[in-house]
């Protein structure tokens, strides 16, 4: 069954598309639906998105990525305004994560981490390229009609870093991340850190991850702009990232363990060297092969571009023909805005830094 399986998968990986079909519709086979200001960007989504085959794109700024069993829409409709085409998972590219487009009426809403007034759109681009959390940004010009908020610059922050979706315990499975380097930030100074544990900083969540160790959680709090302390839950691998910066009230609580953010020095990212006994990140899977020891798996996802990190499924696996398998996952770490909307006199863009200077 398993030597069909890896067959089969060979077969339905679509050879390598690129361009766009204008005016046309994939309809169905639906995954998910995203906020994307353009089509090369919604193409990269899709690209970037584990499961995602093929997507279309509509003048809502909506971005359905799409699968199949046979890696091909199962129908192409003519529609106007609609733009479809395929990931380009296979083409072997390199990533693009430049975006060098300027949307002009278009609020990239949300994501908001720090807010100042400036003289140009030009000025708010320049400022995110130099933050290195900033991800993209919104202007408001001089003719919008709230003259209060005229020339105000919004910094937004979106994930860059990969998080596996869903962390559990399971038996004789292995889990562990790529070894490419994680983040692009580079500090002379290592950042100094204490965790609380048996501790509980109360309240001021703002939003929760999946996180695999305490060390891990507290990387998470660190990249994220409005993170000032966590709470890492071990029972169920929540990680609750926290913003308050004017207060912190510890509880004791047991199996949890608290922290707070590192600044502007060389993150630890010891967790990511570390591999997971009987941790499972389930989902997010884009290929898994046959392999015969977790090295071999985690040697196998640093080679490939794709893979951010792995479960391996070992000897002692409960399902004899899912032993030894090794699958590499991936989510998408792309600038991408929680939502997009036309607004009036407002003026939206990407940070520049992984763009190449001509």
């Amino acid at each position: 069954h398993m030597k069909i399986h890896g067959i089969l998968q060979n077969i339905v990986a679509p050879s390598c598309i690129q361009g766009f079909l204008l005016n046309v519709d994939f309809p169905g086979s639906d995954v998910v639906d995203l906020y994307s200001p353009s089509v090369e960007h919604c193409q990269e989504l899709c690209t970037q998105h584990p499961s995602c085959l093929f997507f279309s794109y509509n003048r809502s700024f909506r971005c359905y990525l799409k699968s199949s069993s046979s890696g091909h829409p199962q129908s192409q409709v003519l529609l106007l305004g609609v733009t479809s085409g395929y990931s380009l998972k296979t083409c072997n590219l390199e990533p693009t994560l430049c975006f060098s487009q300027v949307f002009e009426d278009v609020d990239f809403h949300g994501g908001d981490y720090e807010t100042f007034f400036t003289a140009n759109f030009e000025e708010c681009q320049r400022v995110c390229t130099l933050d290195p959390v900033c991800q993209f940004f919104t202007f408001v010009t001089g003719n919008f009609s709230s003259p209060d908020v005229r020339y105000k610059c919004h910094l937004k922050f979106s994930w860059f870093v990969p998080r596996p979706a869903a962390v559990a315990l399971k038996s004789g499975v292995i889990s562990g991340f790529s070894q490419k380097p994680q983040l692009t930030q580079h500090f002379a100074t290592v950042c100094q850190s204490q965790l609380f544990s048996n501790t509980d900083f109360r309240g001021n969540d703002f939003l929760e991850s999946q996180a695999v160790s305490p060390e891990h959680c507290q990387f998470l709090c660190s990249v994220h702009p409005l993170c000032t302390y966590f709470s890492f839950s071990s029972n169920d691998f929540r990680c609750f990232l926290k913003n308050n910066p004017n207060s912190m009230v510890a509880k004791t609580k047991s199996n949890f363990t608290s922290g707070i953010s590192s600044h502007l020095c060389q993150i630890d990212e010891s967790w990511a060297k570390l591999t997971y006994r009987d941790i499972e990140f389930r989902g997010s899977d884009f290929r898994s092969e046959v392999v015969n020891f977790v090295d071999i798996c985690q040697e196998k996802c640093t080679e490939d571009p794709n893979c951010q990190f792995y479960t391996y499924h070992n000897g002692s696996f409960f399902h004899p023909e899912h032993r030894h398998r090794c699958y590499m996952k991936r989510v998408v770490t792309m600038p991408t805005p929680s939502h997009i909307r036309r607004v009036d006199n407002v003026m939206s863009g990407f940070t520049l830094r992984n763009c190449r200077s001509s």
